[in-house]
Parts: structure tokens; sequence; C-alpha cells
């Protein structure tokens, strides 16, 4: 275990249940668990624990010490932003902190510190209030990929459980804005980059897409509308003309149920609910976001910071630990190619 570089993982909002899930997933580790180090507060989490009666030994380290530290205690690399706020509260100080702990965790990736990126649940509402520019913490990643690496990337979100993995085409935005976003190229670069991170991360040398269509029974051939026709077919011939196994448009309503996703690999849909209410209906506990396109490997629990149970002790690692064990396993295909 000493010799496997850990995954950094961010406490997210830290009146939100990631510090708590956190503490919970140390407790639950297994032997063979793939380490990992926390970013957060340390005198935040001692407090927390407390709270929840969870007997901790904590330790607090740099990345190159928390393989070592992990088989008997959880490895905490401080944050220079102290946490202030309390469970279910959340602080416009505390925000500070949430953003530190994601752009260190990438810079402890780019420095070959930690293999991988697990982050915590975040509130994008307590960001706006202190001048975050982004819509969330997909678009974000990006940014710092091109900082750190020095090239423009594409983030592209997938929802990946062992019931369905969706990719929406356009992700935090209304769906007002959504058609004036979605376009034949958006939608060729998304499945693309899909398609080749499925190959290289998820070790599927032919990945079936199935793409949905935009509107009701995939616009009734333009009697529901004429997205299908005037760009989403254009978009699935480019990508079959580009080699890649596609279907689509496809009828939303009938790409869901058991027997159609044992055709396909990733759904590949056009807004964000469209992908998203069907996958956290089939695997809600374990679903897990997955950012491709990055140059790194970054998972996520798939639920949001739960402030009205954050500290009661009733939040559930389960999410988080699929994140855990997503990365770990994508950081070993990717440290064998």
């Amino acid at each position: 275990m000493s010799e496997r570089r850990p995954l950094a993982l961010t406490m997210g909002d830290p009146a939100g249940i990631g510090p708590e899930i956190t503490l919970m997933a140390f407790l639950q580790r297994k032997p063979d668990d793939h380490p990992f180090f926390v970013l957060a507060d340390p005198d935040h989490l001692s407090r927390l624990a407390h709270h929840l009666g969870y007997q901790i030994d904590m330790a607090i380290c740099t990345p190159s010490q928390a393989s070592a530290a992990f088989a008997t205690h959880l490895p905490i690399v401080p944050l220079k932003h102290t946490i202030d706020g309390k469970p279910g509260q959340p602080s416009r100080t505390d925000a500070l902190a949430t953003i530190e702990a994601i752009e260190r965790g990438v810079d402890y990736v780019f420095q070959g510190e930690a293999s991988g990126l697990v982050t915590n649940p975040i509130s994008k509402e307590a960001l706006y209030k202190i001048g975050f520019g982004h819509p969330g913490h997909t678009e974000f990643l990006g940014e710092l990929a091109l900082r750190h690496w020095g090239r423009k990337v594409t983030p592209v979100m997938m929802i990946w459980s062992d019931q369905l993995a969706v990719v929406p085409v356009t992700i935090h935005m209304s769906l007002a804005n959504v058609l004036t976003h979605l376009t034949r190229e958006l939608i060729v670069e998304t499945a693309r980059i899909t398609a080749h991170d499925l190959q290289t991360h998820f070790g599927l040398p032919h990945p079936r897409l199935a793409l949905a269509g935009l509107n009701p029974h995939a616009g009734e051939n333009g009697s529901m509308g004429r997205e299908e026709l005037d760009f989403i077919a254009a978009a699935v011939a480019d990508l079959k003309t580009a080699g890649l196994d596609v279907r689509g448009p496809l009828p939303a309503d009938t790409l869901f149920h058991a027997a159609a996703r044992a055709t396909y690999d990733v759904a590949i849909c056009m807004y964000h609910d469209q992908a998203l209410i069907p996958v956290k209906t089939l695997a809600f506990d374990t679903g897990v976001n997955t950012t491709l396109g990055l140059p790194f490997i970054r998972t996520s629990p798939d639920h949001g910071t739960a402030y009205d149970i954050a500290g009661k002790g009733l939040a559930r690692p389960i999410s988080l630990l699929s994140a855990l064990n997503l990365a770990a396993r994508l950081t070993q295909t990717q440290a064998h190619q």
C-alpha cells in the first residue's frame, strides 16, 4: 500500500455532508483499498468526528506521507484557510477553503504527488457569493487543466454506475439556453471525448454510444421539432464516418429500460436532466460523477451537499466509496498504458 500514490480527496463544502462521509469512508476502508488523503482543516474534522462520536486517529501530513499513514490514520493535508461554519450553515468565508482544496488537489495530481482527484460535493450558490466564475465543478476543472497542463480541454461530465452510464451534452444551464448551445459540433466533440476515454480508461475497445433525441419521440420525423433532423442526425453521421459505434437520435422515453440499456455502453443525452434523472433513479446511492476529457482522473459522489442532514449522522458514504473505488480503478488503468 505504501508504494501506491494516494488519491487526493477534497472536503467539499464544509457545511455539507462531504466532511462526515469522508470520515465514514475512512472508517469503512478495507485493508487493500487504495490510500487517499483529504484536503481539509484538521481542527474542523476533529471537531466533527467528536460531535459524531467517531474514534478516528488523524495524521497531519504531506501527500508523500499519506500512503504510509493510511493503514492506521486518516491522512490530512491541511488547508491554509480555517473552517468556521457549522454543519448545515454554509459560511461565505469557508467557500475560500472549498476552492483552495480543489485547486491544490489538481496541483498535487499535476506534480505527481497524487494519482487522481476525488471531490466531495460543493454548493455552487455558496461559491457564487464570493465571485466564483464557473457554472460548476466540471467547468472549473477545465480551467485548472489549462492552467497546469497548458492546453485547452473540453471537460465532459459522465455519471457512471454498473446499471447505466450517461453523458449530458449541455450541462449547467437553463432549458431556455439549451437550444442556443446545442450544436452539431458540440455533440460530435462530446461523443468523441466520451468514446476516447471509455477506450483508454474504462477498457472498452469498441464503446457503443446511443444518442438521445431532444424532442418527444425524437421529433417524430419533424412533427415535434426539427433539431433531430437539422443537426443531431448529422452529428450521428459524422461520428459513424469517424468509425464510432453510434446509434440515434433515439427517443429518450424508451432509451433507459433494461433491454435498451443492454444495447449500449453510454447514453449521450442532450441536456442535464434528460441524462441525470434516469441514472439517479436507477443508481442514486452508487452513481459516480467522473469528468472525461481531462489530463487527469477525477471522480465525485453523484449527490449534493445535503445541508438538511449534515452533522446528524444520517449521511451515507456509499457514493463516495464508489467514487474512490472508481478513481483507483481508472488510475491503475492509466498507469498500465
